[in-house]
């Protein structure tokens, strides 16, 4: 660890202490949801917020040393054993606990027990993982799919053919055209045995929780719906429609990109002497945005996914947290994990999905072909969002729209902001806008009228106030805030 590595602050996977507790548990928390989640380091020696090094005397460093490996080893289940190193830094001694991520999840504290003792960390954060998030470790560590377990009632075999057949028709609607009728082939029981959408046993079929998504039986699962909605600005304040798609998961997919197609400019362009209709957006990627989100959210976390359509961007919220191995840069590099696996084969099987890891650089690559700034994908924590964003159409002198085509008045705009440090995300503005409106808004107030999450609003106000834009006058409870002009 380096002096600039510490000046940097904590992070989501590095966190500072100043002396070690008595008392194991307050660092116990972050311990097991290191081991939970990405892994991480916990510096001891090392003052939080002011960053300065205390350390330890030499004398002692060893034995503090042990005292926090037994701690750790006894505290924890599964056992947990950390990789501990003794460094200087301004010659005074710091302690530095690497936690690699574990692979029996869940880990918690012993004494608090399964429920109450797991911990996660969210935005930098250690939190209690809630009952849902503690049935997802617990498949995590057994290397199962939520949407492969068995469900107790049966299906009757003339009910598995009629599936069968919903399946073999979409596949058939979606198909490429240079792929012909006859090289798609109906599945059967046995396929959906081996995607584990069915078990058997004694010659009795039973449905898992992916076939009844996937037949439209969600009673038991009240969040499997698409919440869309257009709304007027760049927040989520005034909404000019919105609807909800319930039913199958794949056809929820085709309601809710019927939906956007519907709300979103068609223009057209001359080619040779015939006219093509434009969508303002590249219709492959709102298809691939809305599939994955379906495909990939977890349907063990509360919450719908919901796809917002803005002034300027298209917005698609999918609910649950990252796998731990899975960052932002490796997937816009193509590297992808499966939540749902049989979700996931049978959307192979219906041309929904063609292969995997390919989506998100496929968004990337469709939006740059069409002329749109880069999109955003966005770790919330709890959810995942990728934001598609709208760019004017432009008319040409006969009257013809070309959506792809870019405005050069705004391609200046654009070049010019990109060197300003002052620059502002959608979300940055829309802080501004809320905050215009009414100063004393709440953080609260500003997670529902955003879609965010209090972690992220947090840190949108705290980049304003490093940018010079807003800065709060008065008590957390009873101040405002106040909005700067930006420099000339």
């Amino acid at each position: 660890m380096t002096a600039e590595e510490i000046f940097a602050g904590e992070s989501e996977n590095v966190e500072f202490k100043s002396e070690i507790p008595a008392k194991s548990e307050k660092y116990m928390k972050t311990v097991v949801a290191f081991a939970n989640g990405k892994g991480g380091k916990l510096i001891f020696g090392v003052e939080n917020g002011t960053w300065m090094v205390t350390g330890f005397a030499k004398e002692e460093v060893f034995q503090r040393m042990d005292a926090i490996t037994n701690a750790i080893f006894d505290s924890c289940e599964p056992k947990i054993t950390p990789n501990i190193a003794v460094q200087e830094i301004d010659g005074k001694a710091i302690i530095v606990v690497e936690i690699v991520p574990g692979m029996q999840r869940p880990y918690y504290i012993k004494n608090q027990g399964i429920m109450d003792g797991t911990y996660i960390r969210v935005a930098g954060t250690t939190r209690r993982a809630e009952r849902y998030r503690v049935q997802e470790l617990i498949l995590e560590g057994t290397n199962r799919s939520y949407d492969q377990l068995e469900r107790e009632q049966t299906v009757a075999e003339e009910e598995i053919t009629a599936f069968c057949e919903k399946m073999y028709q979409h596949a058939l609607e979606l198909a490429n055209p240079d792929r012909q009728e006859k090289q798609i082939q109906k599945v059967s029981a046995n396929q959906l045995l081996s995607w584990k959408l069915l078990t058997e046993h004694d010659g009795v079929y039973h449905p898992t929780n992916g076939y009844l998504l996937l037949n439209g039986d969600t009673t038991e699962f009240p969040d499997a719906a698409i919440q869309c909605a257009v709304f007027k600005g760049t927040v989520r304040d005034i909404f000019i429609t919105r609807k909800e798609f319930t039913g199958s998961i794949y056809e929820q997919i085709e309601d809710a990109y019927n939906f956007v197609l519907q709300h979103i400019d068609l223009g057209s362009r001359i080619e040779g002497i015939a006219r093509q209709d434009y969508y303002e957006l590249p219709v492959k990627t709102i298809r691939e945005m809305i599939s994955n989100a379906v495909c990939h959210r977890s349907y063990l976390s509360p919450g719908k996914i919901q796809v917002a359509l803005f002034d300027g961007r298209l917005e698609v919220t999918s609910p649950g947290m990252l796998d731990s191995e899975i960052t932002i840069e490796k997937m816009k590099s193509g590297l992808s994990k499966i939540r749902n696996r049989g979700i996931a084969a049978a959307f192979s099987y219906m041309n929904i999905i063609e292969a995997w890891g390919s989506g998100i650089p496929k968004i990337f690559r469709e939006a740059k072909e069409y002329g749109l700034r880069e999109p955003e994908v966005i770790d919330m924590g709890s959810d995942f969002r990728i934001n598609l964003y709208r760019k004017k159409a432009v008319t040409d002198q006969n009257g013809v729209i070309d959506p792809r085509k870019r405005d050069t008045e705004t391609d200046t705009n654009d070049t010019k902001a990109d060197t300003n440090d002052t620059k502002m995300d959608p979300n940055e503005e829309a802080v501004l806008t809320i905050l215009q409106r009414n100063p004393k808004t709440t953080q609260k107030e500003l997670c529902m009228k955003l879609g965010v999450s209090i972690s992220t609003v947090k840190r949108l106000t705290d980049t304003l106030q490093k940018k010079g834009r807003l800065y709060r006058e008065g008590s957390r409870r009873n101040g405002y805030w106040i909005i700067v002009a930006p420099k000339e």
